[in-house]
């Protein structure tokens, strides 16, 4: 590998030369980017103006919390059967009572409460803000023509007490009654406040208002395992989200209390009408009893019967007792028959001791109260759930009524024997009078229906005193407040956004410029493709004329021009005589314009220079050195004219000379395999230092591979943003199978852009753009695009440069 005296590297790259490029290729990444740094910035500026336009006049929702705590009945704490069934004192389910809390039914009397499905809407300019309790009118509806349907009415002010309803051309009045197609209203003033010029007044029924906040109500616990719930809702308007929480939780209490209060009032109508019953039975036993004593003079029949009557006595308890339980079996039995009582709570027998039937009777009401919970939660009669749930009502409804009738037939089983044993005793009864076993009958009958009354009764004041004295199972913690600060939109999270997308649009636009690009930028997109040499980089030229290289000129691409000079002896060696064949993969790269300044800065150095305009398709030198068309090669080879009237020499340039194309042939590959050019090249080399082969694009003809046999190095020109990558691979072909000799690239046209990784860091030590040699230089004004001037005004390359 050959260096220069300013680091370049001219030798096909090694492996640590691609570590060495790859490292590079980050920077040239980073450069990539930083040329649009003011993209870049506008972009941000652009978004964050753009979120705070929106965050300025986006209706902000806050998150409204509270807490409450549903008491539970401790498992070991439950009073008789009798409380179970008619007051239903069971563990609380703490997910149904959520359900509860979140049910349509509840909410509505929420919003029948708060009067919440009138909203109003004070019409601003851009924001329409809900002016919940601090609107200076309300609404009073006289008469709603269909309170199934919503409506709006705009409500707008030409004085503080006149006003047009929905742009009527009708004014009204405050207080005064109007009518419209919605029904009769009536609008007061609240002095509180001051009316504004518009209003948005819009009515809901009251199930659509109460469905839309049972949806935003929030409910979860605050832990498993405990009764406290977390009540939240997002609103726009904190001062309702709070009163619409804590009304819920007030009204929870309230259904929890009307609630108990059914119970208890189901269970005493329930007593009343059984002791009702019972009074009667017992008057007319009574009645029957008193009428026996005064017909058959029995006073004192204990007296009478002696201890002989206590084993009929202790018998006769017996059967009063299976009696009674036998009596309370046919009750709940004609309870569960009568349809009335369908989805109600079955009632038990007092004093009943079977777990089976207590069991069913707590399983029964369980699936009972779920039902109910689940109707009130929202739930339709159809429901999947409910049908599951009447299902499984009515199989424990037939397994009660089985097990009833087990239970009655053991009854009746055990009856059966103390009757027997009583009939063993009467037997000793023979010699009392037939009066006094009536008499003994009747009293039994008596002791069963007071018994019986006595327990009733005992209950109907433990209800009502239990009904007098009820309580609540819930109680508020924490009342709903705002949050006080905007939940929504975040204004953090949408400025970081803004900035995020700020920066990653025109990032994006960027990235998918450079993935689509298949063209060179850089000088690391050759390398990677080809290890052929780069001799050096010619950057863009400013300048109106072809020829920059003079012997004045400290221009940029002039020392360009000079620094490949230099590299040419890396190539060339020591050799007095050359010849340098200048080509490119297709026109409009440059080769006219390298090699007539290559000419130059060659004859400067002394040498006597000549260029060949030897592309005879389509020469460019004459024009561009405005030179008027004259005889040439093309004239020398069909033997018009001899070579040494040929070459032009150039003004201002002693060693400098071109040898014109001449008119263009009609076969202008045949006329390069004549022997006519063997002897040009014979002469030229005899006469010049430097031959300088200006040929047709190698990539369209081969013209180029024709005369390369006379040539001791080729120069390929590789034009920055207008040679295809696809192309560079020609050139590897060119390098690798030795079809050109000594190939070289020269990288033309190159801008003065950190974001093409040449002049970022400085490759050759001219790349920090135009004005900025420190003194190197003539300064070269760009009058490339508006972007590159401001980079340029900003100065941006200097702050990024590599030191």
């Amino acid at each position: 590998m050959s260096d220069n005296s300013n680091g370049n590297i001219i030798q096909p790259a090694t492996n640590a030369g691609k570590s060495e490029l790859f490292s590079l290729s980050l920077k040239d990444l980073f450069y990539k980017y930083v040329r649009f740094l003011p993209v870049f910035i506008l972009s941000v500026a652009f978004a964050l103006f753009s979120a705070y336009i929106y965050l300025r006049y986006a209706t902000p929702y806050y998150n409204v919390t509270g807490s409450m705590h549903i008491k539970s009945e401790p498992q070991g704490a439950r009073s008789d059967k009798f409380d179970d069934i008619f007051l239903n004192n069971k563990t609380l389910n703490i997910q149904s009572e959520i359900e509860v809390l979140k049910s349509r039914p509840l909410m509505e009397r929420v919003v029948i409460k708060l009067g919440v499905n009138t909203s109003y809407y004070a019409v601003g300019k851009i924001k329409t803000p809900n002016v919940y309790k601090q609107c200076a009118i309300t609404l009073i509806p006289l008469l709603i023509r269909d309170s199934s349907k919503a409506f709006t009415l705009n409500i707008r002010f030409g004085s503080d007490d006149k006003f047009k309803v929905n742009n009527s051309k009708t004014e009204f009045k405050l207080n005064d009654n109007f009518a419209n197609p919605f029904g009769l209203f009536r609008i007061v003033r609240n002095e509180s406040f001051r009316i504004g010029k518009e209003y948005d007044i819009i009515w809901q029924p009251v199930t659509a208002t109460a469905n839309s906040f049972a949806n935003s109500l929030q409910v979860q616990p605050k832990a498993l395992g405990t009764g406290i719930l977390n009540l939240s809702m997002l609103t726009s308007n904190e001062q309702l989200g709070a009163d619409v929480i804590n009304s819920a939780m007030v009204e929870y209490d309230s259904v929890t209390i009307q609630e108990k209060n059914i119970q208890s009032e189901r269970a005493i109508r329930f007593i009343r009408e059984r002791l009702d019953t019972l009074d009667i039975e017992i008057d007319q036993i009574q009645t029957k009893l008193l009428n026996l004593r005064q017909k058959s003079g029995l006073i004192d029949l204990e007296r009478q019967s002696g201890n002989f009557f206590n084993a009929i006595t202790e018998t006769d308890k017996m059967i009063v007792d299976q009696m009674t339980k036998a009596n309370a079996v046919d009750l709940i039995d004609g309870y569960l028959k009568n349809k009335k009582n369908e989805y109600d709570l079955v009632p038990s027998s007092l004093g009943i001791i079977d777990l089976t039937l207590n069991s069913l009777v707590a399983s029964y009401n369980t699936l009972q109260q779920e039902r109910k919970n689940q109707l009130e939660g929202g739930m339709t009669a159809q429901h999947p759930l409910i049908k599951q749930k009447e299902k499984d009502i009515e199989e424990l409804r037939k397994s009660l009524l089985e097990t009833l009738r087990n239970i009655k037939s053991e009854i009746n089983s055990q009856v059966a024997d103390y009757r027997r044993q009583n009939n063993s005793a009467q037997s000793q009864l023979k010699l009392f009078p037939e009066k006094t076993k009536e008499l003994l009958e009747i009293e039994r009958q008596m002791q069963v229906k007071q018994e019986l009354y006595d327990v009733l009764k005992k209950k109907e004041e433990e209800t009502s005193i239990s009904r007098a004295s009820q309580i609540s199972n819930s109680k508020i913690l924490n009342k709903a407040i705002g949050s006080g600060v905007p939940v929504k939109p975040n204004r953090r999270a949408i400025q970081i956004l803004a900035i995020l997308l700020g920066l990653g649009i025109p990032a994006m636009f960027v990235f998918i410029k450079e993935v689509i690009n298949d063209k060179i930028s850089t000088r690391f997109d050759i390398e990677k493709i080809t290890p052929a040499p780069i001799l050096g980089e010619i950057g863009h030229s400013y300048s109106d004329k072809a020829l920059v290289v003079t012997k004045t000129t400290r221009k940029m691409v002039a020392e360009q021009f000079r620094i490949i000079r230099s590299n040419l002896q890396y190539i060339l060696g020591k050799a007095d005589k050359s010849v340098i064949l200048v080509s490119s993969s297709f026109s409009g790269e440059g080769k006219s314009f390298v090699s007539t300044n290559l000419g130059a800065v060659l004859s400067l150095a002394g040498k006597k220079t000549i260029v060949l305009e030897f592309d005879i398709r389509k020469p460019k030198i004459l024009s561009s050195l405005e030179i008027s068309k004259k005889p040439g090669i093309t004239n020398f080879l069909v033997g018009k004219a001899k070579i040494e009237d040929l070459p032009i020499q150039i003004s201002d340039y002693e060693n400098l000379y071109v040898l014109p194309c001449g008119p263009i042939p009609p076969n202008p590959s045949e006329l390069l395999l004549s022997e006519k050019v063997d002897e040009l090249f014979g002469w030229l080399k005899n006469n010049f230092d430097v031959v300088i082969i200006d040929t047709a694009p190698v990539g369209m003809v081969s013209d180029a591979q024709t005369l390369a046999k006379y040539a001791d190095c080729t120069l390929y020109i590789v034009r920055q943003g207008h040679t295809f990558k696809k192309q560079v691979v020609l050139i590897d072909e060119f390098y690798q199978q030795k079809k050109l000799p000594r190939v070289s690239i020269i990288i033309n046209d190159v801008k003065i852009k950190p974001g093409y990784g040449y002049y970022g860091y400085g490759r050759y030590g001219y790349g920090y753009g135009y004005g900025s040699g420190y003194g190197y230089y003539e300064e070269e004004t760009p009058r490339g695009s508006f972007l590159d001037r401001l980079l340029t005004a900003l100065d941006i390359k200097k702050v990024f440069r590599k030191k």
